[in-house]
């Protein structure tokens, strides 16, 4: 056996090789934010073992900072608590009148309840199942009840000029595509109009192409906008293409927001089950369901998918459509955001925090008014790690990962911290933020947070800061 000296010894020795690797650590990150980038630019980080229960390091972690889409970590631990892992969005489909024959004698409605991730491929399901029941013919109207959410198209703080980036959707109870569209341009004869098409192709808004073919020598020289200075649906496309085969295609598209999602929603229905072969004799309209529908079917996502689809791809509708879900829970229809931020303004003041320290105003982190701290977004890891494994892995398993997928998919590659980190990434313009998880070497998991802001055209630079940061904690 061995004695109690030399257990005392080993004891000692690697007491003593810990706290020089803690100590190289510390230095290693002091020598960064030493750099003379942060002359004129501020970061903030926090570091805690989550194995040992210690902390590792701290700078400016009680600073307020915009959180960007490290705000999401916010709303989807807010969501998994108090949602839960069983929480569905549920979009229903109603009519109204009798089905004789082939002919629905009424209308038809649809019901939101907030899902983000519509798709096209969903409406194909809600087509058939009017195909399952012999429908060929409805005599009056296609409604959408978005009864459930207020009518706040935006989140509050969000900026005029996002518009019509994708990332900054118009917000709805009922959402397609992302209430997004994607434009292709593709050349055809020399000095002929472009070719426009759209992704999903539908009549629901219009094209202004002022586009012309040139010779495939030429360079192009494309601008796709939606006319949102006047409030239209009206895809512009101005400049010149080249003749011949795409080699790039993103130079030749563009993916743009639309206003009224759920009027976007009800032509494709329309559209499609007249594709299907079910003529709708009336118009769309949004109309609240009434008393006598008789209930058909309806399409339900889990929150999971959502989780993972808001953090691995940062979506924005997606977080905003789980504030509203939040607030939905608490405080019933019609859902507002301010009823979500307090479902938030709860999970802080349960990690042992207040959240009157800190402003929330949208669950996306697109808004410039909320701000947070590196302290409270490690303690919000901090406090996913102590409770139980179940949401733990799903709050864990739903970030990016280093050199993987989502917004990390090309960062850390080559280097120990590539499919080990799981973090959140958080951009807006002059702010660059990553807070999450890595395994050291020593096989402790650690969560951190890095919030970098202030500095001008250099997201690059910023990027590689908290990567080296990262690639330090992978080999601690």
């Amino acid at each position: 056996m061995i004695n109690k000296s030399i257990l005392l010894i080993i004891c000692f020795s690697l007491n003593l090789i810990a706290q020089s690797g803690l100590i190289k650590l510390k230095n290693d990150i002091d020598k960064i934010v030493d750099d003379e980038f942060f002359n004129r630019s501020q970061i903030a980080i926090e570091i805690y073992d989550l194995t040992d229960g210690i902390s590792l390091y701290k700078h400016n972690n009680k600073l307020l900072l915009h959180p960007a889409s490290t705000m999401k970590l916010l709303t989807t631990a807010a969501a998994l608590l108090y949602l839960g892992i069983d929480y569905q969005f549920t979009t229903e489909l109603y009519h109204t009148g009798v089905i004789e024959s082939e002919t629905l004698y009424g209308d038809l409605f649809i019901v939101g309840g907030l899902d983000p991730d519509f798709t096209t491929d969903d409406i194909d399901s809600l087509v058939s199942i009017i195909n399952s029941l012999g429908i060929k013919y409805i005599t009056k109207n296609l409604y959408a009840d978005t009864s459930v959410k207020d009518s706040v198209y935006w989140g509050k703080g969000w900026m005029w000029d996002d518009n019509p980036d994708p990332g900054a959707p118009y917000l709805s109870a009922l959402n397609i595509n992302d209430n997004a569209i994607e434009v292709f341009v593709d050349g055809t004869e020399v000095d002929s109009a472009a070719l426009i098409t759209l992704d999903p192709n539908t009549g629901y808004l219009t094209i202004e192409n002022n586009c012309k073919t040139v010779a495939s020598s030429e360079p192009n020289d494309l601008e796709i906008i939606r006319d949102w200075q006047n409030n239209k649906n009206t895809i512009i496309v101005n400049g010149k293409v080249r003749q011949g085969e795409i080699i790039d295609s993103s130079e030749h598209s563009e993916k743009l927001n639309l206003l009224e999602p759920d009027k976007y929603f009800l032509t494709l229905f329309k559209e499609h089950l007249e594709e299907n072969g079910v003529e709708v004799k009336g118009d769309i309209k949004i109309e609240n369901l009434p008393d006598n529908s008789v209930y058909l079917s309806s399409i339900r996502r889990s929150i999971d998918t959502v989780l993972t689809n808001i953090n691995k791809e940062s979506d924005n509708l997606s977080a905003e459509m789980l504030l509203y879900a939040l607030a939905l829970n608490d405080s019933g229809a019609p859902a507002n955001a301010e009823n979500g931020i307090e479902a938030i303004n709860n999970l802080v003041d349960t990690i042992g925090l207040d959240h009157e320290d800190y402003l929330f105003a949208d669950g996306s982190g697109v808004s410039r008014y909320s701000l947070v701290s590196a302290e409270l977004l490690t303690e919000v890891l901090k406090y996913f790690y102590s409770i139980n494994n179940n949401l733990f892995n799903i709050y864990y398993n739903s970030l990016p990962v280093a050199g993987v997928d989502g917004t990390l998919k090309k960062r850390m590659i080559g280097t120990r911290a590539e499919n080990n980190v799981h973090a959140k990434t958080g951009t807006l313009s002059g702010v660059s933020n990553l807070s999450g998880y890595v395994t050291a070497r020593n096989g402790n998991l650690l969560a951190f947070s890095i919030l970098i802001q202030n500095f001008l055209d250099e997201t690059k630079e910023a990027r590689a800061i908290q990567d080296k940061i990262c690639e330090l904690l992978a080999n601690y």
